[in-house]
């Protein structure tokens, strides 16, 4: 199987631990964001890595993987960059954000999943968020459910009375389900870069749960992987200072 982790964006509240090198590359306890998540995914039986870098790109180094660059990661956002690595959206693939990292056995039971599509999704997300204040709720990815469990919405347009808990930035699509969801993207990149999508002003600063809306909103059935906590995402100097030293795994 696939991963392909999306690692090219600034890490502006996370200065000054990325004045010189690339936001996945911050250490907690001792070890790279990256090279944490490397660790669980070849755990879970994943033996392609692809990593899309941009901003300080010679400093994205992990040993077995292969990179893109995102040369206009100034300009654009999480599913352009994700597009930079189109050619490689093919089979089933597992898509990582690249300021995340988690427990092995997350990554392994996503490997694992048997559905079109997975989203990793914390249930207990609103614990992280007490005294998150550099990064608020309104920032989170929130997921909202049918009464069959599958995702009816996901983004920052989801309020919490709506969410089952937090997309992690960590999911599994199959190949066809990718396929289609590649062919919504064309669609709208034939529409125009600065025309909105979903949620965005523009595709060009659209993000991925946009496209996963607009495969949903077309009949695609997406579910999810349910954790509690296990995880953390390193965003602002805040979570960074929160996670060093308290997170063992």
């Amino acid at each position: 199987m696939k991963a392909i982790i999306i690692a090219a964006g600034q890490g502006k509240r996370l200065r000054p631990h990325t004045d010189h090198k690339a936001k996945t590359m911050v250490e907690i306890n001792g070890r790279a964001l990256l090279h944490r998540q490397v660790d669980a995914l070849r755990a879970a039986g994943v033996d392609d890595i692809v990593v899309i870098r941009g901003y300080k790109a010679g400093t994205v180094q992990a040993d077995g993987v292969r990179y893109i660059e995102n040369a206009d990661f100034a300009n654009n956002n999480i599913l352009e960059s994700l597009m930079c690595a189109g050619d490689e959206l093919v089979g089933d693939v597992i898509v990582s954000y690249g300021d995340i990292f988690y427990r092995p056995e997350i990554a392994a039971a996503l490997a694992r999943s048997y559905l079109p599509g997975t989203l990793v999704v914390d249930r207990a997300w609103a614990d992280v968020y007490d005294g998150r204040d550099d990064h608020p709720v309104a920032q989170a990815e929130l997921c909202e459910l049918s009464e069959f469990g599958l995702v009816t919405r996901v983004g920052k347009q989801v309020g919490p009375e709506n969410a089952f808990g937090e997309f992690i930035g960590l999911a599994r699509f199959s190949a066809p389900l990718l396929a289609r969801l590649m062919a919504r993207y064309l669609l709208a990149r034939g529409r125009g870069l600065d025309v909105p999508f979903g949620s965005a002003p523009s595709l060009r600063q659209a993000y991925l749960t946009d496209l996963i809306n607009d495969g949903i909103a077309h009949g695609e059935s997406i579910g999810v992987l349910a954790t509690d906590g296990g995880w953390r995402e390193i965003d602002t100097v805040q979570d960074y200072e929160r996670a060093q030293g308290t997170i063992r795994w």
